[in-house]
C-alpha cells in the first residue's frame, strides 16, 4: 500500500511536482537577494527617526513599509503626483526603484497558480497535496529499505538510479514534507477554508483633533526598534480626525496626530503568529537562510522524478510480461518473489504459466508488499525468495521479514517457501531460510518442506514442482528456460599471465571499456558505471549461466579487469584463459556493494590470497587520497603467482599503499595469512582500536582461517568479527 501510495502521485503529478520545486526553488533565491543587496537599518534606529529622515526628503510622505529582508519602501505624493522608492535608512532618501522584479512576480505567479486564477491555486493545491503524499510514503519506503529508521543514513546498493534516488530523498524529505504542507495551509487560507482569527484594534471614536506633534514626541514611535516595525501609515493631509497605524511584529495600533499618544493597541494573536510562522517557513521571507535551504532541497525533486522515473521502467523491465495475473481479492493462489537482479522473476512466471493451466488463479507480486489484508480469498501462499550478500534481504522483499514479525496472527493459508541461491556462498538461501524459520515460529502451516534452488537450476526448480503438485493434488511440470541476461562486448586489450611453472595457470585479463548510454549507466545494465569489487558477469559459449569474477578496476580506470584462475574441467575460466588480445566475450556488471571500498580517512586492512587480489588491487589504484592500506597478500610462491608485483611496488612508492605483507605457503618456511595476522597482532589491534576497517576476498577457506585468527586475536580487547562486521568494519567477498 505504501508503495502504490508512493508511486502512482509520483507518476501522474510527475509534472506538476516539478513545476513546483523547480519555482520554489528558483524563488527561495530571492530573499536572500534582496537580503544582502539591500541596506539594513544601523543598531538602535528607532522608527521615528527613520520616519523623521524620511519626511525631510519626501515632505509628502504617506506609507513606510519595512519587509522581512530589511528593505525599507516609502510611497508619497509630489504635488499630486505618486512616487515610490526603496529607502536608505542612513539617509532617508531613496536608491532604488520600488518596482516589483519582474522576474520574481512571474515566477511567483507560476508557483501560485501557472497563470491560471483561482483555478490554478486548485492545481497547485493538488500539487503540493501530492508531494505531502509523495514525501511522508518515500520516507516510510526508505526507512523499510535501510532496515529501519536508526538506519537511515546507512550504505546505500543498487544500481545508480536507485542510489540517487534514495540518497536525495534522505537529505531532502523533511524540506519537502515542511514546503508541501505549509503550501497547503497557505493554499487553504487563500480559499477560506481555515478561520480567519486576526483580531484588529477599533479605529479610536475620539482624537484630540489636532495636528502636528513631532514625530520625535510621539513616544511609542521613539522606542520602537526599525528592525521591528512593518508598516507605518501616515494621516490623510488635512484630516484632523485622522491618526498614523502602526504596525510592528507585536502588533497594531493607532498614534493620536495631535498628542502622539497611542489610541488603541492589538496583539497578534495566536493564530496570526502561526500563520505567519508557516508563511515565513514556506517563502522564506524573514528567514533567508531557511528559505535558501529548502529550495536547494526542492532541487532535489527533479533528480528523484528522473531517477524514480528510469527506476519504474527498470522495474518493469525487470520482471516478465505476466500474462493473466490475476487480480488480488480474487486468487486463491499467492505468489510472492523477492529477487535482486530479476531472474527470480523469470522463475515466478514459469510457475504461474503452470498453475494457471493447471485451473488455478494466481496472483503474482513482490514481497516488499506483503499485505494480508490484500488477499481475501487466498488458499495458499508461495514464496520464491533469492539472498542477496551475506544473508539480507533481496531488492524485491525489503521489509518483509519485520511486517511478518509484526503480524498478530499469519494467513490461515499454508505457506511454501523456496530459496534460490549459489551453494559456493556460505550464505546460501539464507534470507528464504529466515523467512521460512520465522513463519514455522508464527505458526504459519506449511504447505510443503522448505526447499532451494542451487545455481538457477531448472532441475532443481522441477523437482520443487512436482512436490509442489502433488501436495496440491495435480500434475505439476515446470520446465523452466533461464532468460539470458542482457550483456555488452568487451574486447580483451592485455593480458599477463602467472602460475604457469606450479600448473595453476592465472591471468589478469584488462578489456576496454565499451561505450554506454546514460539510461545503462543510471539502472546498472550492461557495463555502466562500476567499481572494484564490483562483479563482472561472463556468458561463456555454451552455458545458459554466467560466472561472475570480482572487478579490479573501476569504471573511472577506463577499463574493465578481472583475475582469473583455470579450474580443472572449467568452463568458463578455460575460454577466458584462451583469449587473445582484439578477441572478446559477452558481460553485464553486477554491484555488490557490501564489498565496496567506502572510502575516509580511517585504515584500511586487505586481505587477500590468490586471485583474491583482484578487488583489492582495484581499492588501492582507487586510493587517490592516500588513506593507509595495509595489505596481507597470500601466495603459493613469488617466482609464479605474485599478482600485480610491479603495481603493488609503484603503488607503494606513491602512498597509496602503506605496507604490503606476503604469505608464501611454497616456500622454505610456509606461511598463510593468517600467520601473518597472527605474527602482527599488535599493529593489528592498534590499526583497529583507530578504526580500521577489514576487507577479506579469497576462497572459503582462507577466508575461515582469517576469522578464526582474527578471533583469537581481537579476544583480549573484547572485540570479534561479527562486531565489526555488525558495525561496517569487516567485509568478506568469498568463492
Amino acid at each position: 500500500m505504501i508503495r502504490m501510495l508512493h508511486r502512482w502521485p509520483g507518476l501522474l503529478a510527475l509534472a506538476l511536482v516539478m513545476v513546483l520545486a523547480i519555482s520554489g526553488a528558483a524563488l527561495s533565491v530571492f530573499p536572500v537577494a534582496e537580503r544582502f543587496s539591500t541596506p539594513q537599518a544601523e543598531a538602535g534606529l528607532t522608527v521615528a527617526d527613520l520616519a523623521e529622515r524620511i519626511r525631510t526628503a519626501y515632505p509628502g510622505v504617506e506609507q513606510i513599509r519595512r519587509a522581512p529582508s530589511g528593505r525599507i519602501t516609502a510611497f508619497w505624493f509630489d504635488d499630486g503626483t505618486p512616487g515610490a522608492a526603496v529607502i536608505d535608512p542612513a539617509t532617508g532618501k531613496g536608491i532604488a526603484s520600488a518596482d516589483p522584479n519582474p522576474v520574481e512576480r512571474w515566477l511567483t505567479s507560476l508557483h501560485r497558480s501557472l497563470f491560471l486564477g483561482d483555478a490554478g491555486r486548485i492545481v497547485m493545491a493538488a500539487g503540493a497535496a501530492a508531494m505531502l503524499v509523495l514525501s511522508v510514503s518515500g520516507a516510510m519506503l526508505v526507512a523499510r529499505r535501510m532496515g529501519g529508521w536508526r538506519r537511515w543514513f546507512a550504505p546505500l546498493r543498487g544500481p545508480a538510479s536507485s542510489r540517487i534516488h534514495t540518497g536525495i530523498a534522505r537529505v531532502a524529505v523533511a524540506g519537502l514534507i515542511l514546503s508541501s504542507a505549509t503550501a497547503l495551509w497557505m493554499a487553504a487560507s487563500t480559499f477560506d477554508l481555515l478561520p480567519d482569527g486576526t483580531a484588529p484594534p477599533a479605529f479610536p471614536t475620539e482624537v484630540s483633533g489636532s495636528t502636528g506633534v513631532s514625530l520625535a514626541a510621539m513616544e511609542p514611535l521613539s522606542v520602537i526598534p526599525v528592525t521591528e516595525l512593518r508598516e507605518l501609515s501616515f494621516p490623510y493631509p488635512g484630516d484632523a480626525t485622522d491618526a498614523f497605524t502602526l504596525k510592528t511584529d507585536r502588533g497594531t495600533g493607532y498614534l493620536d496626530q495631535g498628542t502622539g499618544e497611542l489610541l488603541a493597541w492589538a496583539e497578534l494573536t495566536m493564530w496570526e503568529r502561526i500563520s505567519e510562522t508557516i508563511y515565513i517557513l514556506h517563502t522564506g521571507q524573514g528567514a533567508a537562510s531557511l528559505g535558501l535551504v529548502l529550495g536547494v532541497m526542492a532541487l532535489g525533486v527533479p533528480a528523484m522524478g528522473v531517477s524514480g522515473l528510469v527506476l519504474w521502467f527498470a522495474g518493469r523491465r525487470s520482471r516478465p510480461r505476466l500474462r493473466g495475473n490475476h487480480p488480488a481479492k480474487g486468487a486463491g493462489t499467492i505468489l510472492l518473489v523477492g529477487s535482486e537482479g530479476g531472474s527470480t522473476w523469470g522463475f515466478a512466471a514459469t510457475l504461474q504459466h503452470a498453475l494457471t493451466a493447471a485451473g488455478q488463479h494466481v496472483h503474482v507480486a513482490p514481497m516488499s508488499g506483503f499485505e494480508p489484508a490484500r488477499y481475501p480469498q487466498a488458499e495458499r501462499f508461495v514464496i520464491l525468495a533469492a539472498t542477496w550478500g551475506e544473508g539480507q534481504a533481496p531488492a524485491t522483499a525489503k521489509g518483509f521479514i519485520e511486517r511478518l514479525a509484526a503480524l498478530e496472527s499469519v494467513p490461515e493459508a499454508p505457506l511454501a517457501v523456496l530459496g534460490f541461491g549459489d551453494r559456493s556462498f556460505p550464505a546460501f538461501c539464507a534470507f528464504a531460510d529466515e523467512v521460512a524459520r520465522l513463519a514455522a515460529a508464527k505458526g504459519w502451516a506449511q504447505l510443503i518442506p522448505f526447499d532451494a534452488v542451487d545455481r538457477q537450476s531448472p532441475q532443481d526448480f522441477a523437482r520443487w514442482g512436482r512436490a509442489l503438485g502433488a501436495a496440491l493434488g495435480i500434475e505439476l511440470t515446470l520446465e523452466h528456460v533461464p532468460t539470458p541476461p542482457v550483456t555488452e562486448r568487451l574486447v580483451l586489450v592485455s593480458r599477463r599471465d602467472y602460475g604457469i611453472d606450479v600448473q595453476a595457470p592465472t591471468a589478469i585479463l584488462r578489456f576496454s571499456l565499451p561505450e554506454t548510454t546514460l539510461l545503462q549507466r543510471l539502472t546498472g545494465r550492461g557495463v555502466g558505471r562500476f567499481q572494484a569489487g564490483d562483479l563482472l558477469g561472463v556468458l561463456p559459449e555454451g552455458a545458459d549461466l554466467p560466472r561472475f569474477y570480482s572487478l579490479a578496476s573501476g569504471w573511472r580506470d577506463g577499463f574493465v579487469e578481472i583475475v582469473v584462475r583455470k579450474h580443472p574441467g572449467g568452463l568458463c575460466s578455460g575460454q577466458l584463459l584462451a583469449l587473445e588480445p582484439d578477441q572478446a566475450i559477452h558481460a553485464f556488471v553486477q554491484h555488490n556493494p557490501a564489498f565496496h571500498n567506502e572510502g575516509g580517512k580511517p585504515p584500511l586492512i586487505l586481505i587477500g590470497a590468490g586471485t583474491g587480489i583482484g578487488p583489492l588491487a582495484g581499492f588501492i589504484r582507487g586510493n587517490s587520497g592516500k588513506r593507509p592500506v595495509h595489505l596481507v597478500f597470500g601466495m603459493r610462491h613469488p617466482d609464479s603467482d605474485f599478482l600485480y608485483r610491479e603495481d603493488l611496488a609503484a603503488w607503494q612508492a606513491d602512498g597509496r599503499l602503506a605496507q604490503l605483507t606476503t604469505a608464501i605457503s611454497r616456500g622454505a618456511k610456509p606461511r598463510y595469512v593468517q600467520d601473518v595476522l597472527r605474527a602482527e597482532s599488535v599493529e593489528l589491534i592498534r590499526l583497529i582500536r583507530d578504526g580500521a576497517r577489514i576487507m577479506v576476498c579469497g576462497g572459503r577457506d582462507m577466508a575461515a582461517g582469517v576469522a578464526e585468527a582474527l578471533t583469537d586475536i581481537l579476544a583480549p580487547v573484547g572485540l570479534t568479527p561479527l562486531t565489526l562486521k555488525t558495525e561496517g568494519r569487516y567485509a568478506e567477498d568469498v568463492y
